[in-house]
Order: structure tokens, then C-alpha cells, then sequence
């Protein structure tokens, strides 16, 4: 099935030397000084401060990158995230005033990628938005026998990945996933049986840094689990392993 429009042009925008980051922000003395070190990093940047902008702005631009505050004026950053999954893969940042763990974990659940707290430093934001583009050049750079370990894995399970474009099949029906479920994915599919603890699972999806806690590979597992569901019915893929963490069985 083809992609949408907007999961397509992240896809073949993904080799574009200067990545383009959309900032989702109505503070404009903040939104300037993350244009600024993000400039500085080499990244396009673009500012939308106005929830209601957003969608018709993605409808018709190319974007890799998206960081989104939750308090806009318009439409909330909650919304605005769950409306951009419906038709889009680009990678999500929140960043919000908010700091108890709840709002943290309701924000990855709405399927954003990542998570930081104002105040935050701007290098520490910069720092996370290289990572991401930096692992995903990894994926690209993985030799033919790298690559193709999952999908031989895959095959055996209904499951295909393809690690250079993140799109992952369930046979023969795509799964939407986020860039960090997708790498989830593609971890547990990879060791078939092997037994996975969240702190393990934190170290190998956010290799730089720790994100929020280790409910937060619950709150990822909980969507992952949802999406299979959706084309795999009541199998169950990904097991719990009481008080130890997670496994992928087909």
C-alpha cells in the first residue's frame, strides 16, 4: 500500500543534507532561541506559533523533525500530535512546562517520539535531535547482511522491516509506527525469545540519554502492542515477562 503524502516525503527527504525542523511554538523569544542553536547545528528550521497552522503547513511542506510545545493558542499540542499520527511518521518532540511523570507518559502515548521539560538547556535539545538523525544515518550505513538479518527474521514471524525507510509489515499490511516504536520493533523482532529488560530496552533505543523512566518503554510497548493488534487480531506477539521485561515470540 503507498504510502501518505506526508509519511512519503519524510521517507524520501531522508538523504536532504540540511534536515528541515518544524517548531511548534508560541513563546516567540523561545522559538527564536531554538531556531538560533538549531541554525547553528545546520538544520532548517521553520516556526509555526499557532496550533490551527499546523496541519495545512504539513500538508504541504516537507518536514523530518518536529518539536511541539503542549500549550498553543488554537489547538493543544496533545491534539495536534495525535492528528499528525493518523498520516505521518516524522519524528516527535515534545516540549512543555509540564513536568510530572503522568503528562510525560500521556505524551508518548499520543505518540510522540521523545519528551523534555522547560526550562531546558538548548544544547541538550540540539544534542537529542542529532542522536535521532545520527541513528537513523546508522540504519542507512547498515551493510546488505545487517539489513537484511530482520527481514529474514521477520519473514519467519509475518513480520518485514525495512530498517533504512522505518516501515515496518505485518504481512502484508504497513503498521504506522513512531521512529521509537519502530526501533522497539525491530530490537525485540531481532532476538526472537531473548528476554529484555526495560532498562536494557531505554539503553538501546535512547543510547545518549534517559528519556523519562522506564515506564516510559511501558507506555511504548502499550501502543506497540495496540497497532499489531490491529492487523495481527488477538496473537500475541510481544509477551510480558513478570518482573523482568519483554520478549517478541510469533
Amino acid at each position: 500500500m503507498e504510502p501518505p503524502p506526508i509519511i512519503r516525503r519524510c521517507v524520501e527527504k531522508g538523504s536532504r543534507l540540511n534536515k528541515k525542523i518544524l517548531i511548534i511554538e508560541d513563546e516567540p523569544k523561545l522559538s527564536s532561541l531554538i531556531c538560533d542553536y538549531l541554525k547553528q547545528a545546520s538544520f532548517e528550521t521553520h516556526i509555526i506559533d499557532n496550533g490551527l497552522d499546523v496541519a495545512p503547513w504539513l500538508a504541504n511542506n516537507d518536514c523530518d523533525f518536529i518539536i511541539l510545545d503542549l500549550m498553543l493558542p488554537g489547538k493543544d499540542g496533545l491534539t495536534i500530535c495525535r492528528e499528525t499520527r493518523q498520516s505521518s511518521n516524522i519524528p516527535i518532540m515534545m516540549a512543555t512546562a509540564k513536568v510530572e511523570e503522568i503528562d510525560r507518559l500521556i505524551g508518548l502515548e499520543s505518540g510522540a517520539d521523545d519528551y523534555i521539560c522547560k526550562p531546558f538547556s538548548y544544547r541538550e535539545l540540539v544534542a537529542r535531535v542529532q542522536a535521532f538523525f545520527r541513528r537513523q544515518a546508522q540504519y542507512a550505513d547498515a551493510t546488505p547482511k545487517e539489513k537484511n538479518k530482520s527481514n529474514a527474521l521477520g519473514s519467519s514471524s509475518d513480520i518485514s522491516l525495512d530498517e533504512e525507510k522505518y516501515l515496518a509489515h505485518y504481512r502484508d499490511q504497513r503498521l504506522d509506527l513512531t521512529a521509537v516504536e519502530f526501533k522497539l520493533l525491530a530490537t525485540l523482532v531481532n532476538e526472537p525469545g531473548r528476554i529484555f529488560n526495560r532498562e536494557q530496552l531505554m539503553s538501546l533505543i535512547y543510547q545518549e540519554y534517559k528519556v523519562v523512566s522506564d515506564r516510559t518503554i511501558d507506555s511504548h510497548i502499550k501502543k506497540l502492542r495496540q497497532k499489531l493488534k490491529q492487523v495481527a487480531g488477538e496473537q500475541t506477539l510481544i509477551h510480558s515477562v513478570y518482573s523482568v521485561g519483554y520478549k517478541f515470540d510469533s
